[in-house]
């Protein structure tokens, strides 16, 4: 029986290699990775017989193949091996004619297209290796499967590794391209991040390896001890802790925003990115509230802070500082962009204070850890940090305690005030608004 269209597409790998004829010594091959391949049996005169390959279905099609076959035999007929033209042997100069024409013909229709097809596949095989193609595989086929919040490794790829090494080949990437990634994240004051870029780097050549792209991990020649000091995530700051880095901010000599940048990610609980990428047409300060939309947000869902009267008094001050900006905080150099997301970490470090070691990040969990042993409910204090509760609580829990989370919040603005008076009673922060100064 030949072989159809319909019967080709269906043909299954057994494990085995195994072989469907097409009549007239033509025939499909199906290996056992079940890619198919054309293959062809003929003889010439001296009755030597002779195999020749095509190369892949469906890249050459039935079609095809039955057109290649009846070329191959009309040449071997005439005494001319097709095996030896695709070898690159030359036309004996005592043939016919007439079989020349054949014979060159032969070679334009399907040797010197073979190898035009050869080169297309090791084209597409070549951008298919690239650092961004593979990564994206990687991201797809590991990262989001089995990982809940794969955001963090996406956001590390478009900002930090595709820009860098993206064009590059897998098996191209070297030690130094890896360290010149960290180091750039370094040299915005986020140590921890670089050091997470590196994790995230190692797992994606180690799969690497595993599909046998490269044989070597430049991410895991690099110790992690080289790039930073793990550090835990465990650090939630003490309320006299709480005070002295308040008194410390605002008695320090950085820009008045950055001081109202850093208290203001204490009060609303909010991630650093999310405030300093803040627009004004987010805020509603008649109504206290912040509108923060999805696409700005870790979970790609819009989320709502209730201020507390000083939050809302330090965004007015903020208005009249950011000088008619879109931007609640505005690059110094440029209005039309935010202050850079190394900012608040620099100024941090810059603090000479008696605190333990910590992150920006940190604020979030000691707003969290205050008010859980304030005895605020846990739903409240969740929706606040903009988490997600899982299983079925989480399905049917979609209640947004408004009312609640605005009590709660200005309970801890009140509270973060109380921290941030001295010895004599007295806040030394400074008055900022109308709405707060009436509240004092």
């Amino acid at each position: 029986m030949t072989l159809s269209d319909t019967k080709l597409r269906t043909l299954k790998s057994t494990g085995k290699l195994f072989c469907e004829s097409d009549g007239g010594g033509l025939y499909i091959e199906v290996l056992p990775t079940g890619k198919k391949r054309w293959g062809l049996k003929y003889r010439i005169p001296t009755g030597k017989q002779e195999t020749i390959r095509l190369g892949d279905y469906p890249a050459y099609s039935l079609s095809d193949a039955r057109a290649w076959r009846d070329d191959c035999k009309s040449l071997a007929k005439r005494g001319v091996s097709p095996m030896a033209l695709k070898r690159g042997d030359q036309i004996p100069s005592d043939t016919n004619p007439a079989v020349k024409e054949l014979a060159q013909a032969f070679i334009r229709n399907w040797c010197l297209k073979a190898i035009e097809k050869s080169k297309d596949k090791e084209a597409k095989t070549k951008a298919a290796d690239t650092v961004e193609a593979f990564s994206w595989r990687w991201y797809k086929e590991i990262v989001e499967p089995a990982n809940s919040n794969p955001r963090n490794i996406q956001r590390l790829l478009e900002k930090e590794v595709i820009p860098a090494i993206g064009a590059k080949q897998i098996n191209e990437v070297v030690v130094t391209d890896i360290l010149a990634i960290t180091d750039k994240i370094k040299n915005r004051g986020a140590d921890q991040m670089a050091l997470q870029a590196r994790n995230a780097l190692k797992r994606l050549f180690a799969y690497a390896i595993a599909r046998e792209k490269i044989r070597f991990n430049p991410a895991a020649a690099i110790e992690a001890k080289f790039i930073a000091q793990a550090k835990s995530r465990d650090v939630a700051l003490t309320t006299e802790e709480i005070g002295r880095l308040l008194r410390g901010i605002y008695q320090s000599s950085m820009r008045r925003t950055h001081k109202l940048a850093l208290h203001l990610l204490i009060l609303c609980m909010v991630r650093k990115s999310e405030l300093i990428e803040a627009r004004w047409e987010e805020l509603d300060l008649g109504k206290s509230e912040w509108s923060i939309p999805g696409e700005r947000m870790k979970k790609d869902k819009p989320h709502l802070v209730l201020l507390s009267r000083q939050a809302v008094a330090m965004f007015e001050e903020l208005h009249k500082l950011a000088s008619g900006s879109e931007w609640v905080f505005p690059s110094r150099s440029d209005l039309n962009r935010p202050i850079a997301r190394s900012t608040l970490n620099v100024v941090v470090r810059a603090l000479e204070i008696d605190v333990r070691d910590f992150v920006i990040h940190d604020f979030r969990r000691t707003a969290s850890t205050h008010l859980h042993e304030a005895g605020f409910n846990s739903d409240w204090i969740e929706k606040c940090l903009a988490h997600e509760t899982k299983g079925i609580r989480g399905v049917y829990n979609r209640a947004q305690y408004a009312d609640q989370r605005r009590e709660m919040l200005q309970w801890w603005a009140d509270f973060v005030d109380s921290q941030i008076q001295d010895e004599r009673g007295k806040v030394i922060i400074g008055l900022f608004g109308k709405a707060y100064q009436s509240s004092v």
